[in-house]
Protein backbone atom coordinates (compact mmCIF):
# COMPACT_ATOMS: atom_id res chain seq x y z
CA UNK A 1 0.00 0.00 0.00
CA UNK A 2 2.72 2.37 0.95
CA UNK A 3 5.84 3.38 -1.38
CA UNK A 4 9.13 3.96 -0.24
CA UNK A 5 9.17 7.31 -2.41
CA UNK A 6 7.16 8.87 0.43
CA UNK A 7 9.48 12.12 0.96
CA UNK A 8 11.51 13.63 -2.05
CA UNK A 9 15.03 12.63 -2.44
CA UNK A 10 16.95 15.82 -0.93
CA UNK A 11 20.00 16.97 -3.02
CA UNK A 12 22.99 16.19 -2.36
CA UNK A 13 25.81 18.92 -2.77
CA UNK A 14 29.16 18.11 -5.70
CA UNK A 15 32.06 18.37 -4.01
CA UNK A 16 35.10 17.52 -5.97
CA UNK A 17 39.04 18.26 -6.42
CA UNK A 18 40.49 19.04 -9.53
CA UNK A 19 43.89 19.90 -11.15
CA UNK A 20 42.93 23.14 -13.17
CA UNK A 21 44.08 24.40 -16.42
CA UNK A 22 43.94 27.21 -18.66
CA UNK A 23 41.60 26.78 -21.98
CA UNK A 24 44.87 26.85 -24.14
CA UNK A 25 46.28 23.53 -22.66
CA UNK A 26 43.15 22.01 -23.72
CA UNK A 27 43.96 19.35 -27.04
CA UNK A 28 42.53 19.75 -29.67
CA UNK A 29 41.65 23.35 -31.48
CA UNK A 30 41.13 26.14 -30.18
CA UNK A 31 38.30 26.99 -28.43
CA UNK A 32 37.73 30.90 -28.06
CA UNK A 33 34.46 30.53 -26.83
CA UNK A 34 35.27 29.18 -23.95
CA UNK A 35 37.78 31.74 -23.12
CA UNK A 36 35.09 34.91 -24.00
CA UNK A 37 33.02 33.48 -21.56
CA UNK A 38 32.35 32.39 -17.71
CA UNK A 39 32.28 28.59 -17.90
CA UNK A 40 34.31 25.83 -17.64
CA UNK A 41 35.28 21.84 -18.89
CA UNK A 42 34.96 19.35 -17.10
CA UNK A 43 35.39 15.62 -17.53
CA UNK A 44 32.71 12.94 -18.32
CA UNK A 45 32.80 11.83 -14.72
CA UNK A 46 31.53 14.62 -13.13
CA UNK A 47 28.24 14.13 -15.33
CA UNK A 48 27.78 11.13 -14.30
CA UNK A 49 27.96 12.11 -10.43
CA UNK A 50 25.85 14.76 -10.85
CA UNK A 51 22.95 12.98 -12.41
CA UNK A 52 23.16 10.86 -9.09
CA UNK A 53 23.40 13.58 -6.51
CA UNK A 54 19.89 14.96 -8.30
CA UNK A 55 21.60 18.53 -8.49
CA UNK A 56 19.27 21.82 -9.05
CA UNK A 57 19.10 23.16 -12.51
CA UNK A 58 20.85 24.61 -14.33
CA UNK A 59 24.59 23.62 -13.25
CA UNK A 60 26.31 26.47 -11.33
CA UNK A 61 29.65 25.75 -9.44
CA UNK A 62 31.75 27.36 -6.57
CA UNK A 63 35.24 27.14 -6.95
CA UNK A 64 37.45 28.07 -4.28
CA UNK A 65 41.59 28.21 -4.43
CA UNK A 66 42.38 26.92 -0.70
CA UNK A 67 45.69 28.20 -1.09
CA UNK A 68 44.68 32.16 -1.26
CA UNK A 69 41.10 31.82 -0.27
CA UNK A 70 39.83 33.02 -3.37
CA UNK A 71 36.04 32.43 -4.56
CA UNK A 72 33.88 32.67 -7.79
CA UNK A 73 31.22 31.40 -9.21
CA UNK A 74 30.80 29.95 -12.89
CA UNK A 75 28.82 27.69 -15.11
CA UNK A 76 30.18 24.21 -17.41
CA UNK A 77 29.59 24.22 -21.00
CA UNK A 78 31.00 20.44 -21.69
CA UNK A 79 32.05 17.37 -20.12
CA UNK A 80 35.00 16.70 -22.60
CA UNK A 81 37.91 16.84 -20.21
CA UNK A 82 40.42 14.61 -19.54
CA UNK A 83 39.85 12.47 -16.00
CA UNK A 84 40.75 14.64 -13.36
CA UNK A 85 41.38 18.30 -15.23
CA UNK A 86 39.16 20.73 -15.44
CA UNK A 87 40.19 23.45 -18.10
CA UNK A 88 39.01 27.28 -17.39
CA UNK A 89 39.44 30.74 -19.24
CA UNK A 90 42.09 32.86 -17.90
CA UNK A 91 40.62 35.35 -16.74
CA UNK A 92 38.81 32.87 -14.37
CA UNK A 93 42.64 31.94 -13.17
CA UNK A 94 44.06 34.95 -12.71
CA UNK A 95 40.88 35.97 -10.43
CA UNK A 96 41.42 33.14 -8.18
CA UNK A 97 45.45 33.15 -8.97
CA UNK A 98 45.91 29.65 -9.62
CA UNK A 99 48.92 28.64 -12.20
CA UNK A 100 48.90 25.80 -14.66
CA UNK A 101 48.15 22.39 -12.51
CA UNK A 102 47.15 23.20 -9.57
CA UNK A 103 44.54 21.89 -7.48
CA UNK A 104 41.07 23.36 -7.41
CA UNK A 105 37.69 22.55 -5.02
CA UNK A 106 34.67 22.84 -7.71
CA UNK A 107 31.51 22.53 -5.61
CA UNK A 108 27.66 22.40 -6.52
CA UNK A 109 25.59 25.29 -5.81
CA UNK A 110 22.34 27.38 -6.06
CA UNK A 111 22.26 31.25 -7.06
CA UNK A 112 19.68 33.69 -6.84
CA UNK A 113 18.56 35.24 -10.18
CA UNK A 114 20.05 38.23 -10.64
CA UNK A 115 18.28 42.31 -10.36
CA UNK A 116 20.83 44.40 -10.31
CA UNK A 117 24.49 44.25 -10.97
CA UNK A 118 27.29 47.18 -10.87
CA UNK A 119 30.61 47.42 -13.43
CA UNK A 120 33.54 49.15 -13.48
CA UNK A 121 35.27 49.06 -16.78
CA UNK A 122 39.52 48.98 -15.65
CA UNK A 123 39.91 51.39 -19.00
CA UNK A 124 39.53 54.20 -20.52
CA UNK A 125 39.14 53.26 -24.23
CA UNK A 126 35.67 51.38 -23.04
CA UNK A 127 34.38 54.84 -23.26
CA UNK A 128 34.78 54.78 -26.94
CA UNK A 129 32.35 52.29 -27.28
CA UNK A 130 28.98 53.68 -28.39
CA UNK A 131 26.41 51.36 -27.07
CA UNK A 132 28.25 50.03 -23.98
CA UNK A 133 25.09 48.40 -22.42
CA UNK A 134 24.08 46.34 -25.63
CA UNK A 135 28.05 45.37 -25.80
CA UNK A 136 27.94 44.11 -22.41
CA UNK A 137 24.48 42.13 -22.81
CA UNK A 138 25.95 40.42 -25.70
CA UNK A 139 29.29 39.57 -23.74
CA UNK A 140 27.10 37.98 -20.58
CA UNK A 141 25.61 35.89 -23.07
CA UNK A 142 28.36 33.44 -22.56
CA UNK A 143 28.21 33.83 -18.95
CA UNK A 144 26.03 31.67 -15.98
CA UNK A 145 26.32 33.97 -13.04
CA UNK A 146 28.30 36.68 -12.00
CA UNK A 147 30.21 37.08 -8.38
CA UNK A 148 30.86 40.63 -6.51
CA UNK A 149 34.90 41.13 -6.59
CA UNK A 150 35.61 39.32 -9.97
CA UNK A 151 36.90 40.67 -13.08
CA UNK A 152 35.61 39.46 -16.45
CA UNK A 153 36.66 39.70 -19.40
CA UNK A 154 34.43 40.58 -22.69
CA UNK A 155 35.96 40.61 -26.27
CA UNK A 156 34.55 43.26 -28.41
CA UNK A 157 36.07 44.74 -32.01
CA UNK A 158 39.04 42.87 -31.88
CA UNK A 159 39.95 43.70 -28.58
CA UNK A 160 39.46 42.72 -24.96
CA UNK A 161 37.57 44.82 -22.25
CA UNK A 162 38.24 43.85 -18.60
CA UNK A 163 34.68 44.95 -16.53
CA UNK A 164 35.22 44.79 -12.22
CA UNK A 165 31.68 43.35 -11.07
CA UNK A 166 31.69 45.93 -8.03
CA UNK A 167 28.02 44.81 -6.85
CA UNK A 168 25.57 42.30 -7.19
CA UNK A 169 21.98 41.79 -6.19
CA UNK A 170 20.22 40.07 -4.34
CA UNK A 171 23.70 38.23 -3.34
CA UNK A 172 27.29 38.40 -3.53
CA UNK A 173 26.89 35.93 -6.22
CA UNK A 174 23.75 35.78 -8.45
CA UNK A 175 22.79 33.59 -11.77
CA UNK A 176 22.16 35.85 -14.87
CA UNK A 177 20.32 33.18 -17.06
CA UNK A 178 16.97 34.26 -18.05
CA UNK A 179 17.22 37.18 -16.32
CA UNK A 180 15.71 40.73 -16.19
CA UNK A 181 18.83 42.53 -14.72
CA UNK A 182 19.48 45.97 -14.57
CA UNK A 183 22.69 47.61 -14.78
CA UNK A 184 24.77 50.64 -14.06
CA UNK A 185 28.45 51.62 -15.17
CA UNK A 186 31.14 53.36 -12.77
CA UNK A 187 33.15 55.38 -14.13
CA UNK A 188 36.34 53.77 -15.65
CA UNK A 189 39.74 53.41 -13.62
CA UNK A 190 42.06 56.46 -13.58
CA UNK A 191 39.10 58.51 -15.51
CA UNK A 192 39.01 61.95 -14.48
CA UNK A 193 36.05 64.65 -15.64
CA UNK A 194 37.39 67.62 -17.75
CA UNK A 195 37.54 70.45 -15.57
CA UNK A 196 35.46 73.35 -16.90
CA UNK A 197 37.78 76.05 -17.22
CA UNK A 198 36.39 80.03 -17.30
CA UNK A 199 37.75 82.15 -20.08
CA UNK A 200 39.19 84.94 -18.76
CA UNK A 201 37.03 88.21 -20.01
CA UNK A 202 38.99 90.19 -22.16
CA UNK A 203 39.53 93.53 -21.73
CA UNK A 204 38.10 95.94 -24.92
CA UNK A 205 40.56 97.80 -26.60
CA UNK A 206 37.92 101.13 -26.37
CA UNK A 207 35.83 102.21 -24.03
CA UNK A 208 32.11 101.66 -24.64
CA UNK A 209 31.60 104.83 -22.91
CA UNK A 210 33.66 106.71 -25.49
CA UNK A 211 30.93 105.20 -28.29
CA UNK A 212 28.19 106.63 -26.56
CA UNK A 213 26.70 109.55 -28.62
CA UNK A 214 27.09 113.21 -26.91
CA UNK A 215 23.87 114.45 -24.35
CA UNK A 216 21.43 116.19 -26.11
CA UNK A 217 19.07 119.12 -24.46
CA UNK A 218 19.45 119.68 -20.33
CA UNK A 219 22.42 118.42 -18.50
CA UNK A 220 22.48 118.73 -14.81
CA UNK A 221 25.21 120.63 -13.38
CA UNK A 222 26.56 121.73 -16.33
CA UNK A 223 26.17 125.51 -16.42
CA UNK A 224 28.27 128.31 -15.18
CA UNK A 225 28.32 130.46 -11.61
CA UNK A 226 28.40 134.34 -11.90
CA UNK A 227 28.73 136.37 -8.94
CA UNK A 228 26.33 138.60 -8.04
CA UNK A 229 28.76 141.40 -7.60
CA UNK A 230 29.26 141.84 -11.21
CA UNK A 231 32.89 140.60 -10.67
CA UNK A 232 34.47 137.83 -12.63
CA UNK A 233 35.55 134.84 -10.92
CA UNK A 234 38.99 133.97 -10.18
CA UNK A 235 38.96 130.48 -12.43
CA UNK A 236 37.88 132.14 -15.43
CA UNK A 237 41.82 130.67 -16.45
CA UNK A 238 40.08 127.07 -16.63
CA UNK A 239 36.83 128.04 -19.02
CA UNK A 240 36.87 125.21 -21.50
CA UNK A 241 34.12 122.81 -20.53
CA UNK A 242 34.22 119.93 -19.15
CA UNK A 243 32.95 117.03 -21.11
CA UNK A 244 30.40 114.93 -20.16
CA UNK A 245 29.95 111.30 -20.56
CA UNK A 246 26.71 109.48 -20.62
CA UNK A 247 26.60 106.54 -18.62
CA UNK A 248 27.36 103.14 -20.77
CA UNK A 249 23.86 101.02 -20.86
CA UNK A 250 23.64 97.56 -22.70
CA UNK A 251 20.87 97.17 -24.66
CA UNK A 252 17.82 95.15 -23.72
CA UNK A 253 17.69 91.67 -25.12
CA UNK A 254 13.96 90.82 -26.70
CA UNK A 255 13.03 88.39 -24.55
CA UNK A 256 10.11 87.09 -27.15
CA UNK A 257 12.55 85.78 -29.96
CA UNK A 258 12.04 82.77 -31.43
CA UNK A 259 14.44 80.84 -33.23
CA UNK A 260 14.53 81.38 -36.95
CA UNK A 261 12.09 84.51 -37.19
CA UNK A 262 14.10 87.60 -38.18
CA UNK A 263 13.04 91.66 -37.72
CA UNK A 264 13.83 94.69 -39.58
CA UNK A 265 13.55 97.29 -37.24
CA UNK A 266 13.80 100.42 -39.13
CA UNK A 267 13.74 103.95 -37.33
CA UNK A 268 12.17 105.92 -39.39
CA UNK A 269 11.15 109.62 -38.42
CA UNK A 270 8.44 111.10 -39.99
CA UNK A 271 8.94 114.74 -41.69
CA UNK A 272 9.10 117.50 -39.46
CA UNK A 273 5.74 119.91 -40.19
CA UNK A 274 7.24 122.96 -39.02
CA UNK A 275 9.98 122.96 -42.44
CA UNK A 276 7.01 122.12 -44.86
CA UNK A 277 6.60 125.35 -47.41
CA UNK A 278 3.42 126.98 -47.39
CA UNK A 279 0.96 125.78 -50.52
CA UNK A 280 -0.61 128.58 -52.55
CA UNK A 281 -4.21 127.66 -53.03
CA UNK A 282 -5.50 127.20 -56.31
CA UNK A 283 -7.75 130.44 -57.83
CA UNK A 284 -9.42 130.20 -61.12
CA UNK A 285 -8.78 132.33 -64.08
CA UNK A 286 -6.15 133.76 -62.71
CA UNK A 287 -3.37 132.65 -64.96
CA UNK A 288 -1.65 134.83 -68.06
CA UNK A 289 -2.64 134.30 -71.88
CA UNK A 290 -0.44 134.12 -74.87
CA UNK A 291 -1.35 134.68 -78.41
CA UNK A 292 -0.07 132.38 -80.95
CA UNK A 293 0.24 135.05 -83.79
CA UNK A 294 3.45 137.38 -83.26
CA UNK A 295 2.28 141.01 -82.96
CA UNK A 296 3.42 143.10 -85.76
CA UNK A 297 6.24 145.81 -84.86
CA UNK A 298 5.13 149.11 -84.67
CA UNK A 299 6.89 151.96 -86.70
Amino acid sequence: MFGFNMFPEIPRPFNTQYKCFSVSMLPGNERHDVERGGKIIMPPSALDQLTRLNIVYPMLFKLTNKKTNRITHCGVLEFVADEGKVYLPYWMMHNLLLEEGDYLQIESVSLPVATFSRFQPQSEDFLDITNPKAVLENGLRSFACLTAGDVIAIKYNQRIYELCVLETKPGPAVSIIECDMNVEFAPPVGYKEPERQQKPEEEMAVDPAELMPEPSGFVAFRGQGNRLDGKKRKDTSSSSDVSVKVAYQRGVPDYNYKIGMLRFLRNSRPPSKENKEPVEEFKAFTGEGFSLRKSKAKK
